[in-house]
């Protein structure tokens, strides 16, 4: 007996000492946790000359950055979009705002074990886009209302804003059109969507609903507390200001979109919320206008939206 609980005490104190060994073996294998050091960043506007200081209008900046120490390197271009990550530490962004804007960007070297050391970079930008035509299809030159497309099939869509899937799935909505009058007995057929030209040339823009609802797509229903998709009161008053900016998203160059977004100043939305104030333009003429918008808490979907300046007419039952 006493026999079986020596052997059952050594084999007790092995298995410790193996699993201590293993934690030490894994532990070392993590190497020192060193945060970056000597972070240099450097950045060349495209374009940019003795005569052009801030670029040639393009809004292309190229960064290029290293560390001691660094495994990879993230920026935030202080713009509103989303972060990129650069594990070679260098990265071309387009900023879009009209005009000389300085951004604040913020790089993020990363060390071992996620150790960060940041270095925030001023960077004032000139960008020079426009499209008048478009601008004038949208305010009819003084102002002009837009209404959901609602007798049309897929006048609301959804696809995938990915391009591994086939046929430029990303392109259109292929995963889901919606059939004439299919949201009925929501406020979404009720929005009106008034773009103006101001007298400076700038635009501005206001979604008008005498219901005071919005009609809030399923997981932002969610999020926020209020259920399943559908119509709820929401704050969309107020006049914003509506720019555009060049739009060079793969779905725009591959479906052969216009090239030009629509952005809405202050969270306005065009009708449909899914957290996201900017629009590529699918097409747009003097009474149709095509968009496509990526939502904000699942960048994997890409929604689709046909608008009409003629508000349709919902056939009696």
């Amino acid at each position: 007996m006493k026999r079986i609980n020596i052997i059952i005490i050594l084999a007790s104190f092995l298995t410790a000492s193996f699993l201590i060994s293993g934690c030490q073996k894994d532990s070392h294998d993590l190497g020192n946790l060193t945060a970056p050091s000597n972070l240099q960043v450097n950045y060349i506007l495209a374009g940019a000359d003795d005569e052009h200081p801030n670029g040639d209008g393009s809004g292309m900046v190229t960064f290029t950055v290293s560390a001691d120490n660094a495994l990879s390197y993230t920026f935030d271009f202080g713009d509103g979009k989303d972060k990129v990550i650069a594990p070679g530490g260098e990265v071309t962004h387009q900023f879009s705002t009209n005009g000389l804007v300085k951004y604040n960007v913020l790089v993020v070297a990363i060390g071992t074990g996620g150790i960060t050391t940041t270095k925030p970079v001023p960077v004032e930008v000139f960008s020079s886009f426009s499209d008048e035509e478009a601008k004038q299809f949208l305010t009819g030159g003084d102002s002009k209302s837009w209404y959901w497309a609602a007798d049309q099939q897929g006048h609301l869509g959804l696809g995938p804003n990915d391009q591994q899937y086939e046929n430029n799935d990303h392109t259109w909505p292929a995963w889901y059109q919606a059939q004439p009058w299919e949201k009925s007995g929501t406020s979404l057929y009720e929005c009106e969507l008034k773009f103006t030209l101001n007298d400076d040339g700038s635009m501005s823009f206001e979604q008008i609903n005498p219901t005071g609802e919005a009609f809030i797509q399923g997981l932002y229903a969610q999020e926020l507390g209020l259920g399943d998709e559908g119509s709820y009161p929401f704050d969309i008053e107020g006049v914003k200001s509506a720019t555009f900016s060049p739009s060079n998203s793969i779905a725009t160059v591959d479906g052969g979109y216009r090239g030009t977004t629509i952005n809405l100043s202050d969270g306005g939305f065009m009708g449909f919320y899914a957290g996201s104030s900017e629009y590529e333009i699918i097409e747009i003429t003097e009474s149709l206008l095509k968009v496509r918008m990526v939502q904000t808490n699942n960048p994997l979907f890409a929604w689709y939206h046909i608008f009409t300046n003629v508000k349709p007419v919902q056939p009696a039952k």
